[in-house]
């Protein structure tokens, strides 16, 4: 059995994605897909005594623009804020100086594109996580359809012979079209743990940016991420 997994690249999303991602045989970047503007590809919460809070990446977007050709607005100074904002708000947390100053080094860096930011900060994720899923990007791979048609045309370009879900495909997966094609469809059974957050007096929010997870629990983030027995080995593929 070869588990795919496929989801557009976020702003450090949260820990669902990368329990996903840990889960699969082959993460599949959806990156030449539609970009959603005010969606989690340009965004994501973090925790502030007031709450949470959006950290967005300004973009300069046209219609019907591709997550791929997204750039970056150079007119605003948004790493400077986000990387205060992380500070002002993580620096007690426990973890915080473990990993602040790989962090910082990577969001000052002079930005231009969305998607190789985002995918710059998921791949320094992943090596925090010790995550080894190699990654394919869709625009990479000779596919074709839309909603499920692209979900199994993207399984059999990669050899893929089972599709991991999040709860979400529910709602608009044909899975009579999966069964057609002998693709068996998986879903995603992920429950926001929960844990020791700064500021406890505002109460626990889940589902905020990893690097709430990680400042707070540090390597034993990983213990969130264990995939059920029996899965099959890690593949050896391209990686984004």
């Amino acid at each position: 059995m070869t588990v795919a997994a496929i989801h557009q690249p976020q702003y450090l999303p949260y820990l669902g994605f990368f329990h996903k991602l840990a889960q699969a045989d082959l993460f599949i970047v959806m990156d030449n897909v539609e970009f959603l503007r005010r969606g989690l590809q340009h965004r994501n919460k973090v925790k502030t005594s007031q709450g949470d809070q959006w950290l967005t990446v300004p973009v300069l977007h046209q219609q019907n623009q591709r997550i791929l050709d997204v750039k970056i607005n150079p007119d605003t100074a948004w790493n400077r804020k986000h990387w205060g904002t992380l500070t002002t708000n993580y620096s007690p947390a426990p973890y915080f100086d473990r990993y602040a100053t790989d962090l910082q080094y990577l969001l000052q860096q002079d930005w231009h594109n969305l998607c190789a930011l985002n995918m710059a900060l998921i791949k320094w994720v992943m090596r925090q996580l010790e995550i080894h899923t190699p990654m394919v990007r869709l625009s990479e791979l000779p596919v074709q359809g839309h909603k499920s048609e692209l979900l199994i045309s993207t399984c059999k370009a990669v050899g893929a012979d089972t599709y991991l879900s999040g709860p979400g495909g529910r709602g608009y997966m044909d899975l009579a079209l999966f069964d057609a094609a002998g693709v068996e469809v998986l879903w995603q059974e992920f429950t926001p743990p929960r844990y020791a957050q700064v500021f406890p007096e505002v109460g626990f929010v889940p589902n905020l940016s990893i690097l709430d997870v990680l400042f707070c629990c540090g390597p034993d983030t990983r213990w969130f991420l264990e995939a059920p027995a029996g899965r099959s080995r890690p593949l050896t593929l391209g990686v984004a």
